[in-house]
């Protein structure tokens, strides 16, 4: 049986774009992000629907495990800035595994200059994402490149290879919303890949959800509702890192972790106002993580 990926347009990569619109279109400081591409390349009803307030609430009440909203808010933050950090320094290349309908490649123009930026995700979604740019009058500029991929089935070094990319170049690998729908195994080869095409100094960006959450424990806050609304998406978690365990993770790969942001690391860095006073709750079973090769 096929998963749904391999036939449709991935539904996790519409929900983010869903939240990036809606967080762009944010009045509160905090929860306002730079996804301006969102406003063209969202689905018509759905940005029909969310510029009318009452709606919107609905959808942040009903449709959204609790925290999910800002969790993708503080991660879209936090590698936006890792991202313009690497491309203002010493990176050469850009990796974006599972590219989804993610933006970096139009949006970081301005600082990527000539710097090469690789996109791998499963061609039907990848497909639906350039018709999108397309129809909108979006340039892809030369330095973006499209690389279609199964992730549990292709060769991705093979097709890395095919479209130019050098192992031997300093590169940021970005994972966003990935790791926790890959089989253990297909993890494992990813960060192999990873490992084996890259320059020392490389750095790699990516989220997980802890491994009790596969489990279903229901340990965090908001985790019994997030893992049904996956379901619903008939889509499932298959991959998660236990709690504390990041480096001996990282450490079979030759790298090191720079930094490990939990939720409450995420609510503090993100969501207080000028009295520090909190102003939303991030969902507890994610973890955001940058690591460097050393």
């Amino acid at each position: 049986m096929k998963r749904r990926i391999q036939t449709k347009t991935s539904r996790t990569a519409e929900f983010t774009c869903m939240i990036r619109f809606q967080s762009y279109l944010e009045k509160r400081e905090q929860f306002k992000s730079d996804d301006y591409i969102t406003l063209v390349i969202v689905n018509s009803i759905i940005k029909l629907l969310f510029i009318m307030p009452p709606v919107k609430k609905i959808f942040l009440k009903k449709i959204y495990p609790p925290g999910i909203y800002e969790y993708v808010i503080a991660r879209t933050k936090f590698i936006d800035k890792e991202l313009k950090e690497a491309l203002l320094g010493d990176i050469e290349q850009v990796l974006i595994f599972g590219a989804g309908f993610d933006s970096r490649g139009i949006r970081f123009q301005e600082v990527a200059k000539n710097i090469e930026i690789f996109e791998l995700d499963a061609p039907i979604t990848q497909k639906a994402k350039i018709e999108r740019y397309k129809e909108k009058g979006i340039k892809i500029p030369e330095n973006l490149r499209f690389i279609p991929v199964d992730f549990n089935r292709d060769s991705i070094p093979q097709r890395l290879e095919e479209n130019g990319f050098r192992k031997d170049k300093k590169t940021l690998f970005i994972l966003e919303g990935l790791t926790m729908y890959l089989e253990p195994e297909s993890v494992d080869s990813t960060f192999k890949l990873i490992s084996e095409y890259s320059a020392i100094g490389s750095k790699v960006i990516f989220d997980h959800i802890y491994d009790s959450v596969v489990r279903r424990e229901n340990l965090y806050e908001g985790e019994k509702e997030l893992y049904l609304g996956v379901l619903q998406r008939n889509e499932k978690f298959t991959f998660g890192i236990k709690k504390g365990s990041v480096n001996d993770f990282l450490s079979a790969y030759g790298f090191e972790a720079v930094d490990i942001l939990d939720s409450n690391m995420l609510e503090d860095m993100f969501f207080r106002d000028e009295q520090k006073n909190l102003l939303a709750k991030v969902n507890g079973t994610h973890c955001i993580v940058t690591a460097i090769k050393n």
